[in-house]
């Protein structure tokens, strides 16, 4: 059977990690204890976590520890307070959680090249948010406002992270993905959250040159020390969450999987 490797990870220890038979990450400052794995050695990019969330593990693991695997391994990545499950169940315990964690491939998998998280809705904000946080969109597009159809991926972002944020940065993408993202973007009102996936050596290879060659060109425009608040300091992990759905779909064969929301209290 081939092995399953999940990466969680996190910008602070949490005890309730230890036990969930997952490989545990730390990014960011916090002093981390000698279980958890910490990417400040090799070729890293720890100084620019604030801004890369978890992408700074991504980073570090592509460079210096991807090569090491088979090529039949199965690596995935999750983080904090999100999980892949073995099957759609309701997480509300810590119980509940190691119960359904997945912990090895299903047999399902074998058809196909990566996992994706199953799709978040984006359409049909309410009326209120779309007049104090797309008065821009508002202003180009009336028609926004009471027309579900032009509620799309790229509206969800402009609102959030920055009015013509995303059309910029589109620019800056490859050749070959640069025309059909920008229309993947504004057509569709779903994408597959929090950079959550699971595939192989060779396919994560490619995602991430093509994922951080994009994401470097777009830090020469957008910066790291101008990117403030929750809605702009982590851009460069916002722009990989809509990019990811994109590629995914593209370049593999791709079945999307349940995944849960759980934090300790």
């Amino acid at each position: 059977m081939n092995r399953l490797n999940i990466f969680c990870i996190t910008n602070i220890p949490l005890e309730y990690l230890n036990n969930l038979k997952l490989k545990l990450v730390g990014v960011g400052n916090k002093k981390f204890p000698k279980s958890y794995i910490i990417c400040k050695d090799g070729k890293n990019i720890q100084k620019k976590e604030k801004n890369y969330s978890e992408l700074t593990f991504h980073y570090w693991f592509w460079k210096n520890k991807l090569k090491n695997y088979n090529k039949s391994d199965w690596i995935g990545f999750c983080q904090k307070r999100r999980f892949w499950l073995q099957r759609k169940a309701r997480i509300k315990t810590i119980k509940d959680l190691k119960k359904n964690i997945l912990c090895r491939p299903p047999k399902k998998w074998n058809n196909y090249d990566s996992i994706i998280c199953k799709s978040i809705d984006v359409s049909n904000p309410k009326k209120m948010k779309i007049i104090k946080r797309g008065w821009k969109n508002l202003i180009k597009n009336p028609d926004i406002l009471y027309n579900k159809k032009k509620h799309s991926i790229k509206l969800h972002f402009d609102m959030h992270h920055g009015y013509g944020v995303l059309d910029r940065a589109v620019k800056l993408l490859n050749n070959r993905d640069r025309y059909e993202f920008d229309r993947f973007v504004s057509k569709n009102d779903k994408f597959n959250p929090h950079i959550m996936f699971i595939s192989k050596k060779k396919i994560l290879s490619k995602w991430f040159k093509d994922l951080f060659k994009w994401l470097f060109k777009c830090e020469k425009v957008f910066g790291l020390k101008d990117l403030k608040g929750y809605d702009q300091q982590r851009l460069y992990a916002y722009l990989a969450e809509r990019y990811l759905s994109f590629w995914f779909k593209k370049y593999t064969k791709y079945l999307e999987w349940d995944w849960a929301f759980f934090e300790k209290k």
